[in-house]
């Protein structure tokens, strides 16, 4: 049971067994679809412990792919994450990343540092209704992203063991184990016909890597909903301090506010393992981020500006230049090597962000296509669509709010291709003439109360997939 079955989970089998294929792809073809965007995780390949590779699986995602040319099919490969991993509440990495950094996978709920109940079947409630987003700025997705991209900048004494026994930086023990994993992903594959390429990473996040304040949220990027703990309050609940946290409600025009509090975490529980790289000692508290003054019985924020800049160098850091390029320079290299050179490199910015002025030629690598997603982020949010929708994109970049209402199917239409559109200019004008695909876009199927499901009628699901596909084309 979750998380216990940790190595021994299996994946084989997912999306559908391999003798199904031929339903779905002949469904797929059948309503003119040509191009697939396929899914595999980390966890997936690696679940069994760092470099134990499940070739059972690797071998069934061949199978798989090795039949698309036969149906008039292609895909690209996205090696995909939600909130880091299912441990975390979402999906991607392996359970032992976490461990590895010192989580004690058994406390990370109680503590505050996760929200797991949708990987555990929940989430149907309207109380939970949208919440697994804000576990990326909860405390474990938070420092897995920043331990990844750039631990070896903001935790230089988190040191782990490799396979030689040697220490390492723990951002380079992570990354070299997801280059590892992506080479030999990309060798099982890379010769396939149906296969055009592969994506680095869905939906990357900075962690708390360039974090602005220690007590709010960027609202372009992170959503708050239900209980919130900023970051300072993420630490003192996973050092084992009970602390108050703010808890956020719906609301309108902006799409939450804070309506009250609550004692989080009233036990005292620690989220950090005793025989973990810290000693058991929260990751900031050992950096000097923050700190417990005992006589006054509270938190205190030592570094305010810790992770806005270099604490070594004290230059002001750029997720994207400092971290994420070099990076995706290394891992093309390495997929390159074990596929072909003539394999599209499918690359995406953090959700919701326009695509950076900073991926200047330096930066990009060859054969590269930009695959940004798009969600109508009101609709997905209230799960509701009718007669008036909202441009929340931009709305938090500071439209008027009239402007940015919108009302009737050809009101849809327009606000959904403004939105595409913006997505498209951004790109073009950061990257010139390199392809740009959106790899991710959709609708909530279970809108409007799923009334559609008791009255079998679609017609609000029909209204907002043309209004979509309307903006795509």
């Amino acid at each position: 049971t979750f998380p216990s079955d940790a190595e021994s989970v299996t994946f084989v089998g997912r999306p559908f067994p391999l003798e199904e294929a031929p339903e779905h792809f002949a469904r797929l073809r059948r309503w003119g679809l040509t191009f697939i965007r396929f899914l595999v995780t980390w966890e997936a390949i690696e679940h069994a412990g760092p470099g134990i590779y499940d070739l059972e699986y690797l071998h069934y995602v061949r199978q798989l792919l090795s039949l698309l040319p036969s149906y008039g099919l292609t895909a690209f490969v996205s090696i995909h994450q939600d909130v880091w991993s299912r441990y975390s509440g979402g999906s991607g990495a392996p359970a032992w990343t976490l461990e590895l950094a010192g989580f004690d996978l058994d406390a990370l709920e109680e503590t505050g540092a996760a929200w797991l109940s949708g990987v555990k079947g929940g989430g149907h409630e309207e109380s939970e209704r949208g919440v697994w987003p804000t576990g990326y700025t909860k405390l474990a997705a938070a420092t897995m992203a920043t331990l990844f991209w750039a631990g070896r900048t903001f935790a230089p004494k988190l040191k782990v063991k490799d396979k030689n026994g040697e220490l390492v930086s723990i951002q380079q023990f992570l990354q070299d184990s997801y280059l590892a994993m992506s080479e030999l992903l990309a060798k099982t594959l890379g010769d396939l016909d149906g296969v055009l390429g592969f994506e680095m990473f869905n939906e990357p996040h900075r962690g708390y890597v360039e974090l602005q304040s220690f007590h709010s949220w960027d609202y372009n990027t992170d959503l708050h909903l239900s209980y919130c703990p900023t970051a300072f309050e993420s630490f003192q609940l996973g050092a084992g301090h009970p602390t108050a946290v703010g808890a956020w409600t719906r609301s309108f025009p902006m799409p939450t506010r804070r309506t009250s509090f609550v004692v989080l975490n009233p036990h005292g529980r620690s989220v950090w393992r005793l025989d973990g790289p810290s000693g058991g000692k929260c990751i900031w508290e050992l950096h000097n981020v923050w700190g417990w003054d005992k006589n006054r019985d509270e938190g205190v924020l030592l570094r305010e500006n810790y992770f806005k800049f270099n604490p070594d160098t004290g230059k002001k850091v750029d997720w994207y230049t400092d971290f994420y390029f070099p990076f995706l320079k290394k891992w093309t290299e390495r997929v390159r090597g074990a596929s072909a050179p003539e394999k599209i490199i499918f690359t995406e910015a953090i959700p919701n962000e326009f695509c950076p002025t900073s991926w200047t030629p330096d930066h990009r690598v060859p054969n590269m296509a930009y695959a940004p997603h798009w969600y109508d982020l009101n609709a997905l949010f209230a799960k509701a669509f009718g007669e008036f929708t909202v441009n929340v994109q931009g709305l938090s970049r500071g439209m008027f709010p009239l402007k940015a209402f919108y009302w009737g199917q050809s009101g849809a239409r327009e606000n959904f291709s403004l939105q595409i559109h913006n997505i498209v200019k951004h790109a073009h004008e950061a990257l010139g003439e390199h392809p740009v695909i959106i790899g991710e876009c959709g609708i909530p199927m279970d809108m409007n109360k799923k009334e559609a499901f008791l009255t079998d009628n679609f017609i609000w699901q029909t209204r907002m997939m043309d209004a979509m596909l309307t903006a795509l084309e």
